[in-house]
């Protein structure tokens, strides 16, 4: 009545319009816990009817583990006190669980409470579900890592006990050049293997940190071991590879990121290349828009888009019938980009190769 008489225009049919419209939860309760109005949203929400809801202590319809907590604030709101954002479940009729986000304003003179709630019955279920896709995501990421580890602490002794081998293989006894490259390469690659095994064990065993350690890096000085340790490979595939960092030659990154990209993005190029044809490889370094990016682009099988869409970065992916094929590769690619805050997009067509466009975070 006081607002109807400050403000003429304002009839005490709007308010009461107001009240039976409003898609949130209104209710005046009063210090004996019972309701003493409400508006239909509150019989809605809840499923009982206005009689139900007026004759038993509000309480009653609180959810039996919240009720405690809930009768405290109901005391606390008697002392005179607000409550602002207060969250608790109540139990529909029909035995279902809603959650009410309450504020609520005590007129202690006339023994009344005002109250408004907001059904967030919705946030709370997404909440859960993103919780419940952390909690598996965390597993994962455990069991894979434990797998990791595992994998790279068995692989080193076959490494240790091959370049042990090459330690006693007396050299100066084999004539043949050819012959001694092929050994050369063999231990180089084996050795390469021994310190990709020795990292990933080091990592492993370092605490669990959120963030992933950057440096200034040198993207030839990076390459460079890739190659060498893919030397044979390239060989016999008779790849050829331009390389072109004449735009940026450092960047800010993790140099055991951005190897593991080199390795995953040069053996994909040379094992998905054109049947009949040699792999043609262009990997250079360009700014665009201030951005460092790297462009690295073949001539392969490529991809068709419209097909696979946002699945070329997804895990144990596969898109071509390659016997070698694990659907790995992109994965760490992508995760290596994003998880440093940067962006990685593909370019492709069927028969016309693929262009990634890393794009490094400033």
């Amino acid at each position: 009545m006081a607002v109807a008489a400050a403000f003429p225009e304002v009839s005490v049919y709007n308010l009461e319009l107001f009240f039976d419209l409003s898609p949130d939860l209104l209710c005046i309760a009063g210090f004996d816990g019972y309701f003493k109005k409400i508006n239909p949203t509150v019989s809605k929400t809840l499923g009982y009817t206005d009689e139900e809801l007026f004759s038993r202590p509000i309480n009653e319809f609180v959810h039996i583990e919240d009720r405690a907590i809930t009768s405290q604030k109901r005391d606390n709101i008697r002392l005179d006190n607000a409550l602002l954002n207060f969250e608790n479940r109540y139990v529909t009729k029909s035995g279902e669980i809603v959650w009410l986000a309450w504020t609520s304003m005590p007129i202690k003179s006339e023994q009344l409470v005002f109250a408004i709630a907001k059904n967030i019955t919705h946030k709370k279920k997404l909440d859960e579900d993103r919780n419940g896709l952390l909690s598996n995501l965390t597993r994962i990421n455990h069991d894979l890592k434990q797998l990791t580890y595992s994998t790279s602490h068995d692989l080193r002794l076959p490494v240790a006990n091959l370049l042990s081998v090459f330690s006693l293989l007396d050299v100066t006894k084999i004539q043949d050049e050819e012959t001694l490259e092929f050994i050369q390469m063999l231990k180089t690659s084996t050795e390469n293997l021994k310190d990709t095994l020795d990292n990933y064990v080091d990592r492993l065993n370092q605490k669990n940190v959120l963030t992933v350690d950057t440096e200034e890096i040198d993207m030839n000085e990076c390459l460079g071991p890739t190659l060498r340790s893919l030397s044979s490979l390239i060989k016999n595939s008779r790849a050829q590879i331009s390389v072109d960092f004449s735009a940026y030659k450092k960047v800010e990154f993790n140099k055991a990121y951005l190897e593991s990209i080199f390795l995953n993005l040069l053996t994909n190029s040379i094992k998905y290349t054109k049947p009949d044809s040699f792999p043609v490889i262009n990997i250079c370094s360009k700014i665009e828009n201030g951005k460092k990016q790297l462009i690295f682009a073949d001539e392969g099988q490529g991809f068709d888009l419209e097909k696979v869409k946002d699945k070329v970065f997804g895990f144990n992916q596969k898109f071509h019938d390659h016997a070698d094929s694990k659907g790995i590769g992109l994965y760490l690619v992508y995760n290596h980009v994003t998880s440093l805050g940067g962006r990685i997009a593909i370019e492709s067509s069927v028969n016309d190769g693929a262009k990634f466009i890393i794009s490094f975070k400033n």
